[in-house]
């Protein structure tokens, strides 16, 4: 094979994909990407994960939040807010008399200039927003849309209940179906499997996040680039031999671009699907693809590894059968079919009535390119939805309703009714009355099952966020080891507007409310994800326990005894279990210092999991092994 000749390709032949996997000595290769221009520099903000100093807010966006445009100045701060900010900063106290005026002129100034643009003839890309979807610099419409969807602009809530068996459902199936991904078919299965075996023998994380003295930025990237060229290599060698012998011969990872994509993607996929799965292999890949989005990576590979993520939307749309997800049967085919308190008569029937509904719609909306298996799949998915709703989102209803049977919103009857904490009592770092914390809890709950509602939109969120190009990280020690910190503007909208929903819904707000992201106690979007994706693990065995203690008490007298002898009823017993989450659940403890728990919205969640790890001391720990439980981390 001939050498070239010309002095230009000779500089960047030394960084070659075949160099990298034959193993070229690492001092030829760093001189090599010097050469390239991926020498290091001092410029700020030049390194992939450095700390960079902090920049003044720019001109137009909001004080608080620094990454939203202002719509509201208020007079009395001379600051200008976006809506969500100022709700939240001037919801009580001599805050909620500051005078405001809405900042419109900017808008019109904004619309007039891209029309303008327009008329002009300019390029598309100069008078509008770039439309990837990993680019943080969203144009304001664009960012509302993504957060609140088209059905804010009609006027309707984004979380509105879900249409009735028999009711018009209108665009509600519409908007879901935009951030529900699609079943792994049987064939994405056995990638899937590919890629989870390769990502439980990586070290990636381990070699990456990880200061070495001496080492350079530049031999950091040669170690990512090895480390996605061994893992994408071995999945195709595994998948097809033939396949990895073209690999392996020629170098040619462009080439199967698509098929690289498409795996880390179905996996990502399987994920959001299934939160419980990849535990300990999605953080891996995440960071994996996060530092494929690096330009110098990306330059060398000559290609993505990431794509979007496929849902039931987009191939609906691409195949023109959007209007499946407005047809009325559709509520019938992917209804939740629930056993408790039903013949099983009942069930029988519901479960024909759903697979004749499912048949109906495959053979109605089946289109030349869209076979009847497709169509399925589509309905399969949002059916998977729901199964995700009701063991995710149900139990916090299930909490709330506890909350609201068992005890009194102002007086409590007696003591053991009473769910004030005080100050250092109990671990507490709250001091509530009664009143107090019965608004607390349910507002923390109520908050919860809102964002679990929205957990696929905040997901598609986060994952943009944590992929973009444009945002970097950066390597740091929050005190609880090396974490990429990185902003995560998406995800921070949403969160600030489901919480705004939340605190109109309830009327008062009890509390801080700060939410932590980018910083040491939520370090990115990815730890965000996994924190409110655990919150079933708290609420379900608790329920389950609570539910399965008349039963276990009529079937057994002797546990009924035991109970009666230890809590005076039945009835005592599931109060004292209710009082004692709902209180010391809630009371701002858990966190490794003073500042970092309390009544933020991070900290409630900090606050239940500490209860969890304290429940074998409590004095009904025996009740709930008696119902089965096993553990906060186990199967129920």
């Amino acid at each position: 094979m001939g050498v070239p000749q010309d002095a230009s390709k000779g500089t960047s032949a030394g960084l070659t994909l075949d160099n990298i996997l034959n193993g070229t000595d690492d001092d030829t290769l760093e001189q090599s990407v010097a050469g390239k221009g991926l020498q290091e520099k001092p410029e700020e903000g030049e390194g992939w994960d450095e700390e960079t100093r902090d920049a003044p807010v720019a001109a137009g966006f909001c004080v608080e939040c620094e990454d939203q445009p202002a719509q509201l100045h208020c007079e009395t701060c001379g600051d200008d807010f976006c809506e969500v900010c100022f709700a939240a900063q001037h919801r009580k106290g001599s805050r909620k008399r500051h005078a405001t005026k809405p900042l419109e002129r900017k808008q019109e100034n904004k619309k007039a200039k891209l029309e303008s643009a327009q008329a002009n003839g300019e390029n598309a890309s100069q008078a509008t927003t770039n439309g990837d979807a990993m680019d943080t610099d969203d144009s304001d419409a664009e960012l509302e849309e993504i957060v609140a969807g088209p059905s804010a602009t009609n006027g309707a809530p984004a979380t509105s209940a879900q249409p009735e068996i028999g009711a018009t459902v209108g665009d509600w199936y519409l908007e879901r179906a935009k951030y529900i991904p699609v079943r792994l078919t049987l064939g994405e299965r056995k990638y899937l499997r590919l890629l989870e075996a390769a990502l439980n023998v990586s070290e990636y994380t381990d070699k990456i996040d990880t200061i070495g003295f001496g080492l350079s930025k530049t031999k950091r990237i040669v170690h990512q680039i090895r480390e996605l060229c061994a893992i994408m290599s071995g999945l195709v060698l595994a998948a097809d031999y033939k396949q990895g012998q073209e690999l392996f011969s020629d170098r040619d990872f462009q080439a199967n671009e698509e098929f690289y994509q498409q795996v880390f993607e179905l996996g990502r996929r399987h994920k959001i699907m299934n939160p419980d799965k990849m535990r300990s292999t999605y953080g891996k890949l995440i960071y994996l693809l996060q530092d494929s989005q690096s330009p110098d990576v990306k330059d060398t590979l000559g290609f993505s590894c990431v794509k979007p993520i496929k849902t039931v939307y987009t191939v609906l749309e691409e195949h023109d059968a959007l209007d499946l997800l407005r047809d009325d049967l559709i509520a019938v085919a992917t209804k939740e079919i629930y056993s408790e308190g039903r013949s099983r008569r009942e069930v029988q029937r519901d479960i024909k009535s759903k697979e004749r509904a499912i048949e109906v719609l495959a053979s109605k909306y089946q289109r030349k390119n869209l076979s009847q298996e497709t169509v399925r799949q589509c309905i399969y998915s949002i059916g998977d939805n729901h199964a995700f709703l009701r063991t995710n989102r149900d139990p916090c209803d299930k909490m709330i309703s506890y909350l609201k049977q068992y005890f009194h919103p102002t007086s409590p009857k007696d003591n053991k009714s009473s769910l004030a904490i005080r100050s250092g009592k109990g671990g507490a770092r709250l001091s509530h009355d009664h009143q107090k914390q019965y608004a607390y809890v349910l507002q923390s709950l109520t908050l919860w099952r809102e964002i679990l509602h929205d957990m696929f939109h905040l997901w598609y969120l986060a994952e943009s966020d944590l992929l973009s190009e444009n945002v970097p990280y950066r390597l740091r020690d929050t005190g609880q080891g090396l974490n990429r910190v990185q902003a995560a503007p998406k995800t921070s909208r949403m969160m600030h507007s489901i919480l705004n929903r939340a605190q109109r819904s309830i009327g008062s707000w009890v509390g801080s409310s700060v939410i932590h992201m980018g910083d040491h106690n939520v370090p990115n979007a990815l730890m965000f994800i996994d924190k409110y994706s655990q919150i079933y693990r708290i609420l379900l065995p608790i329920c389950n326990t609570i539910s399965q203690i008349p039963n276990i008490c009529e079937s057994k007298p002797a546990i009924r005894s035991y109970i009666e002898d230890e809590f005076g009823s039945v009835e005592n017993c599931i109060r004292d279990i209710l009082a004692d989450f709902f209180k010391h659940g809630f009371d701002g403890s858990g966190a490794d210092n003073f500042f970092d728990a309390g009544s933020c919205i991070d900290g409630r969640l900090t606050s239940a999991w500490n209860w969890c790890s304290e429940l074998e001391k409590k004095r009904f720990f025996p009740v709930f092994l008696l119902t089965g439980f096993i553990g906060f981390d186990g199967e129920w």
